[in-house]
């Protein structure tokens, strides 16, 4: 398998692509449709699926235009979040703060994750963690056979994700990439939902989060 990243503007956020020999898997299409587009179209594969980490409005800016343009590969998400896709102020889009940009309102998703179950699609396969903290309906997707996992904003090179917005909790979180993240390989790399990648066994070691005194 192959895999890409786009840095989206807002937010620095990262848009993955996994390519296998006939097919592509995009994750949490964020604010820089152009060259996401550019991105889908150099690879030249058709689209299985795309894979949400969670809803905030970084990670999903573009989701409707690769809907749109793709031919409406199936999404996928987490239960606990499928509403905020239509909603604003869930998605945090609507926030005053945030007045400088549009309101990012998606459709529905077509599949709710089975957590831990095993998916097969277009020969792509990964389980989902629930992984909230971040947020209610945090999700890390794990490719077993190609030894990673991508963690949303639960884990970062040597930090976690902020737990100061709706839903977020840091215990939570703690426990979760302890007690999901943490029992997988040390060799796995770990790509996140910002920043560079990292691995299971360098966040044992050196995130200052979990390294022990």
């Amino acid at each position: 398998m192959k895999i890409y990243r786009t840095v989206n503007p807002v937010a620095y956020e990262n848009t993955y692509y996994l390519e296998n020999d006939h097919s592509l898997i995009l994750v949490d299409p964020g604010s820089d449709w152009p060259s996401i587009q550019r991105k889908i179209e150099q690879i030249g594969k058709p689209i299985a699926a795309i894979l949400l980490t969670h809803t905030h409005y970084d990670h999903i800016m573009s989701l409707e235009n690769v809907r749109q343009h793709y031919h409406f590969p199936p999404v996928y998400v987490h239960q606990a979040e499928a509403s905020w896709l239509s909603s604003p102020i869930d998605n945090l889009s609507g926030l005053d703060r945030h007045a400088d940009l549009e309101d990012v309102i998606c459709k529905d998703a077509e599949f709710l994750y089975n957590i831990r179950s095993n998916y097969h699609l277009a020969d792509f396969h990964f389980y989902v963690l629930e992984t909230p903290g971040h947020s209610a309906g945090g999700v890390s997707i794990v490719f077993p056979e190609d030894h990673f996992v991508l963690s949303g904003d639960a884990l970062f090179r040597e930090t976690i994700g902020r737990t100061d917005l709706p839903t977020g909790n840091t215990d939570q979180l703690l426990t979760s990439i302890k007690e999901e993240l943490f029992t997988l390989p040390s060799s796995y790399s770990v790509y996140p939902g910002h920043g560079s990648e990292t691995s299971i066994g360098h966040e044992k070691m050196f995130n200052p989060f979990f390294r022990q005194p």
